[in-house]
């Protein structure tokens, strides 16, 4: 398994615990939940519950046949009721057990009863035993509300709470060992963090066959993804597709969304929250403002979902007719427009590693793309990612270019200015990223200014 070594570790760690434990495990589909639970199954004792939609009768006897063949070694009957199989755990368990049941959501969405039945066998005998419960769900929505919301009868019961989320550009660079460290930026900025979709893709294939292939060739697992995610989490697709289609061509305030989908600005506001909560979209304000501000905008968080509708959703017929390899083609010509705010994500991710390793001049108490009106130059201006201490008296600012020349003098100056937006900021730290190098004036500036010049090779060191 690649990846999740600190997830693992956790788990582990509470599997290792005197007490009763709870997790609640969560995550959006693809990411990688159940690949996880079966690694830590793997060395210890653990009963391993997949739960499947079916009726409830059903669930329950496979749920019956699980445990009992864990505990006995064969199976008899089912249960007459999930508390008939709570009692049987509780009465069987001696050594460190973990018990896993994978998809939660699927069983209480039948029957929501089983929350209070699941409550009363903690609070009444599992909390005594030497017991580890796993509750999983790829539905955040139920996990957060339904488990450990207030109005749950499992409110408060769990000990623990992980939530797994996409692997970054570094994590993911690992499923192509084989790539040079810009191909493998650009896996990133095309499938992003899921494990799933990054398996997805030959790594013995260069960028543009994946594309032609993996993606744009109507069958592939790729090409249909996007449609059976939404469907599988959401009703009225046709809007959340075109409010998607909105945003992944631009359009990212509520009211421009609105405006080019045609619909109330009160129900894009509710279906904006939606797609929050599903982690597929992400609401942004200018660091180190209010999540309040007037300022923000929305985006669409999961890289391949901003790389299929900016390309496959739109251009669908088009690409019918050039046929996959000509498509293909024709998108890798634009990548460089789609990779600008990608490689700007990655910046952000390679400072947060930095700031974990204590590799730079402070921990950011704040991070993230700024913009806003810069009075020095009475225009507007913006930083591509900001970082501000906890003091708000030292920032990093961070120019990030993604482009096939080196950064001039010109663009150095321009981080520059930017700089003098933040007239209370004492201490404030150059850093500039290319993937084409700089410019002699920008060396000789650098030095002078004690900037920081990085390329695409140093953010895998």
């Amino acid at each position: 398994m690649l990846g999740r070594v600190e997830e693992l570790t956790y788990l582990n760690e509470l599997y290792e615990s005197s007490k009763f434990e709870f997790l609640v495990m969560y995550g959006r589909r693809r990411v990688g939940k159940t690949t996880l639970l079966q690694e830590f199954s793997k060395n210890t004792n653990t009963i391993f519950f997949p739960a499947r939609e079916k009726n409830d009768a059903l669930k329950l006897e496979d749920f019956s046949k699980t445990i009992q063949l864990h505990f006995d070694q064969q199976f008899i009957s089912s249960f007459k009721s999930w508390e008939d199989a709570f009692s049987y755990i509780g009465n069987k368990i001696q050594d460190r057990t973990a018990l896993v049941i994978d998809e939660f959501p699927y069983i209480i969405e039948e029957n929501p009863s089983v929350k209070s039945l699941l409550q009363h066998a903690i609070d009444h005998s599992w909390k005594n035993k030497n017991i580890f419960l796993i509750l999983c769900g790829s539905s955040v929505s139920v996990m957060e509300n339904e488990i450990m919301g207030r109005k749950s009868p499992l409110h408060d019961r769990q000990t623990a709470t992980l939530e797994i989320t996409p692997f970054d550009y570094l994590e993911s660079s690992y499923f192509f060992p084989n790539y040079s460290n810009e191909d493998k930026l650009i896996a990133y900025g095309i499938l992003g963090g899921i494990p799933r979709y990054l398996e997805a893709f030959d790594a013995n294939k260069s960028i543009e066959e994946n594309i032609t292939s993996k993606i744009i060739r109507n069958g592939a697992y790729l090409y249909e993804e996007p449609d059976n995610l939404l469907k599988a989490e959401l009703r009225e697709t046709n809007t959340y597709n075109s409010i998607l289609s909105a945003i992944s061509n631009g359009r990212n305030r509520i009211i421009e969304i609105a405006d080019y989908i045609h619909e109330d600005q009160t129900k894009v506001s509710k279906y904006l929250s939606i797609l929050q909560t599903l982690r597929l979209i992400e609401k942004r304000v200018p660091c180190g403002e209010s999540d309040k501000s007037k300022k923000s905008i929305y985006i669409i968080k999961d890289n391949f979902l901003k790389f299929w509708f900016r390309y496959e959703f739109t251009n669908n017929a088009y690409y019918a007719m050039l046929g996959p390899k000509d498509a293909a083609s024709e998108i890798m010509s634009d990548l460089s427009n789609l990779m600008g705010d990608v490689f700007e994500g990655i910046c952000k991710e390679y400072l947060i590693r930095q700031a974990k390793r204590k590799k730079l001049p402070f921990v950011p108490f704040s991070i993230g793309k700024w913009w806003g009106n810069n009075p020095v130059i009475k225009a507007q201006d913006d930083v591509d990612v900001l970082a501000i201490d906890r003091s708000g008296k030292k920032a990093i600012f961070m120019e990030c270019k993604f482009t096939s020349s080196p950064i001039p003098l010109e663009e150095y100056n321009d981080l520059v200015n930017a700089t003098k937006a933040f007239p209370d900021i004492e201490e404030k730290h150059l850093y500039f990223v290319s993937k084409s190098g700089y410019t002699e004036p920008v060396k000789r500036q650098a030095e002078i200014d004690h900037a920081v010049l990085l390329t695409i090779d140093d953010l895998f060191k």
